[in-house]
């Protein structure tokens, strides 16, 4: 497929990168419908289901890009990617909502979501620079990967059993998931086919779409890191942005600055720890930079956040202001 891309007008090549994101999206949505029927039908709780499979749907696009890209040695394209969506969901998911109407934000998103978030940040960092149990720096490899894997296995034990914790107490619970009701009792066949033909989509959308950003950097004289900060990046944090607007719109603020949050925790634990445990991730200075601003971004809203314990329009605009400024630095650099 990358030499047909390769060898292909560039218009050509801007639609293919177009249809790349269109099956990643559509893919994930049909691997989703499909797991979750899947796991209604053997009875699985709709809030674990919300919790995992539907939780997991959303990083789909990063996971298929990232792991495809570490796959065929475009490396900066596997770690810019998940960076770049992170801090796309930070400022730009985040800071539309808040624009669109005041966000309240709880006090276990203050003191503990956007905190692991960061974490998870800094730890991608350190793992990334030091390279634990590899033999050179700069490096995320198949050791580091394993460690990811496994702190987001606990993350997700830890949230089912808090969240079924609230949910024993009456306490009110947003899930992706959502009820029962709203997830759809597909037959047996019609379950395999939407979850083969999801993941064939995503497979194949994800290759496309790595070969076709590829090819653009080469043409526009832009490094893959750019590539990945920018185009990839906001592509495949598309689900998260229409998710959240969604939310927004139906006055349910508090689950469109979760799944965002929430979304960040998974594209390093689960997405660079897939990518690096099947193929390890060179990291460039670009990388530790932008892993940085990612930081202070973090460090930016977590204080908007605990200042009233809400995100005001203002502080919406302002956000959206950074990324902007961001973006202008990423291309300026």
């Amino acid at each position: 497929m990358a030499d047909f891309v390769n060898q292909s007008p560039m218009l050509v090549v801007i639609l293919f990168l177009v249809i790349g994101f269109v099956l990643l999206i559509k893919g994930a949505d049909v691997f989703v419908e499909g797991s979750s029927s899947v796991a209604k039908r053997f009875h699985v709780p709709a809030i674990i289901i919300g919790l995992t499979v539907v939780a997991m749907g959303t990083s789909l696009p990063e996971t298929a890009v990232s792991v495809t890209a570490s796959i065929t040695n475009n490396n900066e394209l596997a770690v810019s990617n998940a960076v770049g969506s992170n801090i796309f969901n930070l400022m730009v998911v985040i800071g539309v909502c808040a624009f669109m109407a005041p966000i309240a934000v709880g006090k276990d998103t203050i003191r503990r979501d956007i905190p692991f978030s960061a974490v998870c940040a800094l730890l991608l960092l350190g793992l990334g620079v030091c390279a634990v149990g590899d033999t050179a720096g700069m490096t995320l490899g198949h050791f580091d990967g394993v460690l990811l894997l496994l702190l987001f296995t606990a993350y997700i034990i830890v949230l089912i059993r808090r969240t079924l914790k609230a949910q024993k107490a009456g306490e009110e619970v947003d899930v992706e998931g959502g009820t029962d009701e709203e997830i759809k009792l597909l037959s047996v066949p019609k379950s395999l086919l939407f979850i083969i033909g999801g993941a064939a989509a995503i497979a194949f959308g994800g290759d496309l779409t790595v070969d076709a950003a590829s090819r653009i950097a080469v043409e526009l004289g832009m490094s893959q890191t750019l590539i990945g900060l920018t185009i990839v990046s906001i592509g495949t944090s598309l689900p998260e942005l229409v998710t959240s607007i969604v939310a927004a719109r139906k006055n349910e603020i508090g689950m469109a600055l979760g799944n965002a949050i929430g979304s960040n925790v998974f594209n390093i634990l689960m997405v660079l720890g897939i990518a690096s445990t099947i193929s390890p991730i060179a990291f460039i200075t670009e990388n530790i930079i932008d892993i940085v601003i990612l930081l202070v971004f973090t460090l930016i809203v977590w204080l908007f956040a605990a200042t009233k314990q809400k995100l005001s329009r203002k502080e919406g605009f302002m956000m959206l202001a950074l990324y902007v400024a961001y973006a202008v630095y990423i291309i300026m650099r």
